[in-house]
């Protein structure tokens, strides 16, 4: 399905120390979350002296091979995997970003967005501070390098306290692996154990694929440090107090189903999205088929099948093995973008009424073209179901979305869009419904995607800074 249709998060991290074989297993860490971003990946090691950069564009598998990771000796590293905007796919924004300073090298990989980075960026330049990338990133690295504080956690934290939004950040050094989560809790972060070593990852399938054992999830706010000095991992509270706001698209959309994210496996939430809209829909919709969009729409449909007693079915296969671009005939093909990742089965589809499945709508584009393709495959009528209410603006807390003009939910009601994508219904799942499935206290969760309204915006006019952030980082000078 066109990738300019669907959401993404930003990236996924990974960190270990204590062990032999580091990087390698930052590399199974990072394969692990590939799914968080598919544009560049990189990994920075240490033997306790020198510190080791490798980081390019591409899938990590595509990347990585032997000889790369044999250059990356040391027993902890650091790891990125980056999903951007195309104009920001640049070799120079793929993390881990890696500085030399006063206080020895560190280097940093980051999940989220700052929301005051152009007013923090603009004091950093004035004072004389050169940039090398267009990373929101870099900013943390440089507030760093100039804080006053003695030790190096002190200057960490430190730099935090100037930037405000969403970040969940692995840090390394010679002698230290330390993690942080923002005193909002925006995006995912969790630790684990293995062997006699301690990992962090953004996702728990990374401790999946490792044979890592969770340990726990760090709190909002938390900072955990290990190093040679403290081989056991040290935890401290250093920013005030602020209400949570975890992301509730993680549960939605980005995070694997097999996660367990923000205390709770992911694929359950979602069996629940579905099993939700079934219950609000109860009676309305009279369909043969229950059929998901994959894959995000796989166990949405699950759940609304069981609750509403209408089989299901795969009627849509995925190509998993179409990337991000593809060469197109030169006669074209109707809606062959959709068609070269996602084909009907026929025998399934024709003659029946099909009750589509999926996580979002976003564009509108993708929902219209696949529609179209059911229909040429003989489908009766199509009904859409969505896990997830109308999405009406943009993300700035480390999801790439289109502008507001750009999403459809937020120029049309529902029956225009009905007529847009061409469904026979359109059915969104309520914002209760939603926050029932993942926990009724809805001030655990950011839901600014749904409602307009934002937790945590900069000291200047927000909306103005945060759209004109979002332009530039379209013009390749963003943010990460």
């Amino acid at each position: 399905m066109s990738e300019e249709d669907k959401l993404h998060d930003q990236c996924g991290i990974f960190g270990i120390w204590n062990h032999a074989d580091a990087a390698r297993y930052t590399y199974l860490g990072l394969y692990g979350q590939q799914h968080r971003g598919q544009e560049s990946c990189g990994i920075t090691s240490t033997d306790g002296e020198n510190m080791f950069t490798r980081k390019g564009m591409g899938l990590v598998a595509q990347y990585f091979d032997e000889a790369k990771i044999i250059e990356l000796a040391g027993y902890g590293a650091i790891g990125h995997v980056r999903y951007s905007t195309t104009g920001s796919s640049q070799p120079k924004n793929a993390q881990p970003i890696y500085f030399d300073t006063h206080r020895g090298p560190i280097s940093l990989a980051h999940n989220g967005n700052l929301v005051n980075v152009n007013s923090v960026r603009d004091t950093l330049s004035r004072a004389g501070t050169i940039f090398m990338t267009s990373s929101d990133s870099e900013v943390i690295l440089h507030l760093i390098a100039q804080s006053a504080e003695n030790d190096i956690v002190s200057a960490i934290v430190d730099a935090l306290h100037q930037v405000k939004g969403a970040y969940s950040v692995v840090f390394l050094t010679p002698t230290m692996l330390l993690a942080v989560r923002d005193p909002h809790g925006f995006r995912p972060l969790v630790m684990g154990r293995l062997g006699g070593s301690t990992v962090f990852a953004s996702e728990t399938t990374a401790f999946d694929l490792i044979n890592a054992e969770f340990v726990k999830e760090l709190e909002p706010g938390e900072v955990v440090f290990v190093g040679k000095e403290n081989e056991q991992p040290q935890s401290i509270f250093p920013f005030p107090q602020e209400r949570q706001h975890q992301c509730i698209f993680e549960h939605v959309y980005f995070a694997r189903p097999d996660s367990r994210v923000f205390g709770t496996i992911v694929h359950g939430v979602r069996r629940k999205l579905g099993e939700n809209i079934a219950r609000e829909n109860a009676g309305v919709i009279e369909a043969d088929l229950v059929v998901p969009v994959p894959d995000g729409g796989n166990y949405i449909a699950l759940g609304f099948s069981q609750e509403s007693g209408i089989p299901f079915e795969i009627g849509l296969v995925r190509n998993h093995y179409v990337g991000r671009t593809f060469i197109e005939p030169e006669q074209g093909i109707r809606d062959f973008g959709v068609k070269v990742k996602l084909n009907p089965i026929r025998p399934v589809i024709e003659g029946k009424r099909i009750a589509l499945v999926d996580d979002s709508i976003v564009r509108g584009t993708t929902s219209r073209k696949i529609i179209q393709i059911l229909r040429q495959a003989g489908a009766a009528e199509v009904h859409y179901l969505v896990g997830s209410p109308p999405y009406v603006s943009p993300c700035y807390y480390g999801i790439d979305t289109p502008e507001k003009e750009d999403l459809i939910a937020a120029n049309l009601p529902v029956e225009d869009i009905r007529k847009s994508i061409g469904a026979d219904s359109l059915h969104y799942l309520s914002l209760e419904g939603l926050l029932q499935s993942v926990d009724p206290d809805r001030e655990k969760y950011c839901i600014s995607c749904f409602t307009a309204h934002y937790p945590v915006q900069t000291t200047k006019d927000a909306d103005d800074q945060l759209n004109l952030w979002h332009r530039r980082e379209l013009n390749g000078d963003g943010k990460d």
